[in-house]
C-alpha cells in the first residue's frame, strides 16, 4: 500500500539567503512544486575572518526563519526540514547562532555536511538524467564550498566537498572593486587547480564519465551568460557550459563592475559580485578533470532532500540519514514563529 502524499517545506539555509521550496511528495512522481520563498541573509559578508557572524546578520536569519515557517503553514505543509549550509556550518559562532534561531523562533536547524550536500545533489542529478546518462561526474559550485560526486549509481562512490564557494574565493582572493589585475586571477587559478589536483585523484583514476553534470546557481548564470536558453524557456531545454566560452569570459569579467556583470544575461545583481570566481572555479574544474563541456541540471540539492524523503516515504521508514534534527512539523511550530 502506498503512502498517501506529503507536502514538505525544505529551507536551505545559505551565504546569501534562506530558501523555503514546497513541494508535494507522491509515490511514483516527481516532487510537484509549490511555492519557493527566497529571503535575504548576507551570512557570508557578515562573518569576519575569524568565523563570527555579527549580530544584523542573526536579526536578519531569525526573520527569514520566521517569515519561511509563516509561508509553510500557510500553505499547509506537513512538514518543514530546516538546514544551513556551509556559511552557517562553518562559522566559530555556529551554536550560539543556532541557539538563538530556536529560542526566537521555535526552529531547531540541522546541518549537512559537505560530503551529505554532494550525495544528495548527486541522487536529484541522477533521477533527473536518469539511467541513461551512464557513469557521472557532478560538480556544485555553492558560496561558500564546492561538491563534487562520480558514480555509476544513485549513490556516488566518491563524493567530496572543497572551500571553493565562489563568495569565499571572492572575499579572500580578489580585491573589493574590479578591475581585477591579471595577476590576481592567475593567482586564484593556480591555488583553485592545487586543491583540485589534490583532492579529486581518485576522480581522476576512474575511466572517463559518459555524462558531466552542472548544478547550483552559478553554473547556471555561467552557462546562460555563455548562450544558454532564458529560465523562461523552462526546465527541459538543455543547457550546457562550454570551458572555452567561460575561459573567455574571465578576462572580460574581470574588467566589469558588479553593476555592469548585473546587466549581462544571466547574472543576478546579488551573484555578480562573484560571478568572476565562479567562473574561475568553473574552468578549472573542468580544466582538473579533462572536460569539455558541462550538462546543467536544474535539481539539486534541495530536490536531492525531497526524493530522500520521497524514498523514505514510499519505503515506510525513516529518513534517517538526514541530519539528526529531521524534518519537523508544522502544526505546533508556526504559532511560536509568528510574533
Amino acid at each position: 500500500m502506498k503512502a498517501a502524499p506529503l507536502r514538505l517545506g525544505v529551507l536551505d539555509i545559505g551565504s546569501n539567503s534562506a530558501h523555503l521550496r514546497v513541494a508535494d511528495l507522491a509515490a511514483g512522481h516527481a516532487p510537484m512544486p509549490v511555492r519557493s520563498v527566497k529571503t535575504p541573509v548576507r551570512l557570508a559578508e557578515a562573518t569576519d575572518r575569524h568565523g563570527v557572524i555579527h549580530r544584523p546578520a542573526v536579526g536578519r536569519l531569525i526573520g527569514a526563519v520566521r517569515e519561511s515557517v509563516a509561508a509553510a503553514a500557510a500553505l499547509d505543509a506537513d512538514e518543514m526540514f530546516p538546514f544551513a549550509t556551509s556559511a552557517l556550518r562553518d562559522a566559530a559562532n555556529r551554536d550560539d547562532v543556532a541557539a538563538e534561531v530556536r529560542a526566537a523562533t521555535g526552529v531547531r536547524l540541522g546541518f549537512l555536511t559537505g560530503e551529505q550536500e554532494a550525495r544528495l545533489t548527486f541522487l536529484a542529478a541522477r533521477r533527473w538524467r536518469g539511467w541513461s546518462a551512464g557513469p557521472m561526474v557532478l560538480a556544485d559550485i555553492g558560496g561558500g564550498s564546492m561538491e563534487l560526486a562520480c558514480g555509476a549509481g544513485e549513490e556516488p562512490e566518491i563524493a567530496l566537498s572543497l572551500p571553493l564557494g565562489a563568495g569565499r574565493l571572492t572575499r579572500h582572493h580578489l580585491p573589493a572593486r574590479p578591475p581585477v589585475p591579471k595577476s590576481t586571477r592567475k593567482a586564484l587559478r593556480a591555488h583553485v587547480r592545487s586543491v583540485l589536483r589534490e583532492a579529486t585523484l581518485g576522480i581522476a583514476r576512474r575511466p572517463p564519465p559518459v555524462t558531466a553534470v552542472a548544478t547550483s546557481k552559478t553554473f547556471t548564470q555561467l552557462a546562460r551568460l555563455c548562450g544558454a536558453p532564458k529560465a523562461k524557456a523552462g526546465p527541459y531545454r538543455e543547457r550546457h557550459l562550454d570551458r572555452c566560452e567561460v575561459h573567455r569570459w574571465i578576462p572580460r569579467l574581470a574588467r566589469l563592475s558588479d553593476a555592469e556583470r548585473a546587466r549581462l544575461p544571466g547574472v543576478k545583481a546579488s551573484r555578480a559580485h562573484q560571478i568572476l570566481a565562479g567562473a574561475i572555479v568553473a574552468e578549472a574544474v573542468m580544466d582538473v578533470l579533462g572536460l569539455d563541456r558541462l550538462g546543467v541540471c536544474p535539481w539539486a540539492l534541495r530536490e536531492g532532500l525531497f526524493l530522500h524523503r520521497l524514498d523514505a516515504l514510499d519505503e515506510g521508514r525513516d529518513p534517517d540519514t538526514f541530519p539528526e534534527h529531521g524534518p519537523v512539523t508544522l502544526r505546533d511550530l508556526h504559532l511560536r514563529a509568528v510574533p
